[in-house]
């Protein structure tokens, strides 16, 4: 049956609905608001103001960046990674059997992955902005605008594998762990101070490593590294792509058989 509604109603109803899951979510909520500022006072108190090395790939040699600086911003990376692929993940795993039936009742399926993608990017920036406000409180950046764009770069990459996720895997169990245990790994290698062999070339393969580019070069620099923010997007796109093919195939609406009756038999 086709659905009554013009697509632009149905693209901001489904953006709508959406983003009321987001809010709903009082866990995802709780960290941000208390979870972030908490996090990043820790760091603050445990790390001192020595001078590190960092490998900056912009200029090809290494910048000299304060150790507490950097960790705390490598801090914020972690809070948003987690919090933003915490929230996507559990909103998809929950909605999926919802966006099958509005598919099964007419529902373009296109509609709804651009919804669900406008929908991400949203509440990614909205967690990345209040995290980059908060921020200001324990480290002032020479370029916020830029610390704020690598955050959200890795955030989107976060979110895309939150949806990912959220199609594929069965249990909320292994989404979680996955998602906290790929955060931590690829966060941590990539902050010298906690992890001696981080200017090696093999992070550049890590989906965090264009987004800890572009927030060193915020934090410590007046450089924009656009390539290195186009790089960040790698890992989202192919996320994205991903899921996008196994929410198609899980919501897909089933072609109907064709039912071949026999011929009524012929009165005698």
């Amino acid at each position: 049956m086709k659905h009554p509604l013009p697509h632009p109603h149905r693209y901001r109803t489904a953006v709508r609905y959406i983003s009321a899951e987001y809010l709903r979510n009082r866990t995802a909520l709780f960290l941000l608001v208390v979870f972030v500022p908490l996090w990043y006072a820790l760091m603050v108190a445990v790390m001192p103001h020595d001078p590190i090395s960092f490998r900056f790939h912009p200029t090809g040699g290494f910048l000299s960046v304060d150790s507490q600086g950097i960790t705390v911003l490598t801090a914020g990376l972690n809070a948003i990674t987690i919090i933003v692929g915490f929230l996507i993940f559990s909103t998809t795993k929950r909605g999926i059997s919802f966006d099958h039936r509005l598919v099964l009742c007419g529902y373009p399926q296109r509609i709804l992955l651009v919804a669900k993608l406008t929908a991400m990017v949203v509440a990614t920036c909205a967690v990345t902005g209040y995290a980059t406000l908060v921020l200001l409180l324990f480290f002032r950046p020479e370029s916020i605008l830029v610390v704020f764009l690598g955050l959200a770069s890795t955030g989107i990459a976060y979110g895309a594998l939150g949806f990912l996720l959220g199609v594929l895997v069965r249990g909320e169990l292994e989404g979680f762990f996955a998602i906290i245990m790929v955060s931590l790994i690829d966060t941590f290698m990539q902050n010298p101070v906690g992890n001696p062999l981080a200017n090696k070339d093999v992070l550049t393969y890590f989906p965090s490593f264009g987004a800890t580019q572009a927030y060193v070069a915020g934090g410590f620099t007046h450089m924009v590294p656009w390539d290195y923010l186009g790089v960040a997007l790698v890992w989202p796109l192919g996320f994205i792509g991903l899921g996008m093919l196994i929410f198609a195939m899980r919501t897909r609406v089933p072609r109907a058989r064709p039912v071949f009756l026999a011929p009524a038999p012929h009165p005698a």
